[in-house]
């Protein structure tokens, strides 16, 4: 291979794509961010959008970076999260999915995915996607039990439609019964408006908790937070709070 496919993704001046909070956290739970940063790599310049673009939800979970360095002081639990734009590579997404380096967004354009060609889409892949995924499966493997917490947020509307739901509660396959638990804990506390499988429904497109949690039936719960919800210090630290009494409670129950 020559030319420009030939060059890294990833600069000296680009930061690495995994960062670990609390790495010797002794927590039961592993928190996890797939899309928890809005980075670029300067070889891409900024995919061609704004930065205010890149700044809205099509580029990376609002809040979930701030949620999940609270929950792990909270929780003395290790938070992995992955530092790119989900427009580079989305994390949660099969590679070969459409939407792994989406060439639109909620209607808008990225110019740099139109005509991804498969050497540059592999490279997102190695550079990104797999040293994810392999953080998140070394920490599981040294970890002797372990609940694994996938943290998301979304937007308070989509295509015109109010979204009332402050949490939601995502579960599919594998062993769904800690997911379960854990519904009914914060469903019980009374203090937010909580979906089950709502605004998303956990399904074939997700990946992370599929790829980590199914195989072994490890515990798990993906949560979803609306992000107006995020939109302040207080704001992520009164969700941090609901979300991590409720994820004890529910360990305790489990």
């Amino acid at each position: 291979m020559t030319g420009e496919a030939a060059k890294p993704l990833l600069s000296a001046n680009d930061p690495p794509p995994v960062r670990v909070t609390n790495a010797d956290g002794g927590s039961l739970f592993l928190l996890l961010g797939d899309h928890a940063g809005n980075l670029v790599p300067e070889t891409l310049g900024n995919l061609g959008l704004s930065e205010t673009e890149l700044g809205r939800h099509i580029a990376l979970d609002i809040g979930v970076s701030a949620l999940g360095a609270a929950l792990s002081e909270m929780l003395d639990a290790p938070f992995v999260e992955q530092r790119y734009s989900r427009l580079v590579i989305d994390c949660n997404r099969n590679t070969a999915a459409p939407d792994s380096s989406a060439p639109v967004s909620d209607g808008t354009a990225v110019p740099a995915n139109a005509a991804l060609d498969p050497a540059g889409r592999q490279r997102r892949i190695s550079e990104i996607f797999q040293p994810y995924h392999e953080a998140i499966a070394k920490r599981l493997d040294a970890r002797r039990e372990t609940v694994v917490v996938a943290l998301h947020s979304f937007t308070p509307s989509l295509g015109g439609q109010a979204r009332p739901w402050e949490i939601g509660v995502l579960h599919d396959g594998g062993d769904p019964r800690f997911a379960l638990c854990f519904l009914g804990e914060i469903s019980r506390s009374g203090q937010i408006n909580v979906g089950d499988n709502r605004p998303y429904t956990m399904d074939e497109t997700d990946y992370t908790v599929p790829r980590h949690a199914y195989p072994k039936r490890r515990a798990y719960v993906e949560i979803e937070v609306r992000q107006d919800c995020l939109g302040t210090p207080q704001g992520v630290a009164e969700m941090a709070r609901i979300i991590a009494d409720s994820l004890l409670r529910a360990a305790t129950a489990h």
